[in-house]
């Protein structure tokens, strides 16, 4: 179960690290491709999205588990 948790949670880590770089050089490039860095930040809020409920599930998982060991 930890190994699925490492999992969402490295996901996490890389969509937000994504979107901020994409946010970054929407704000300091001037000739920043718009439309490909608004695809980059909704592609990377769905992966996040994506991940968090992962984590969630894996959550719910692990309690479920405990209660039927409990």
């Amino acid at each position: 179960m930890n190994d699925v948790m490492s999992t969402a949670l490295s996901g996490l880590r890389a969509s937000t690290a994504r979107f901020e770089e994409s946010a970054s050089r929407t704000v300091t490039d001037k000739n920043a491709d718009l439309a490909a860095e608004l695809t980059t930040q909704k592609m990377a809020a769905a992966d996040f999205e994506a991940n968090l409920a992962v984590a969630k599930t894996a959550d719910r998982m692990m309690k479920s588990l405990l209660d039927i060991l409990a």
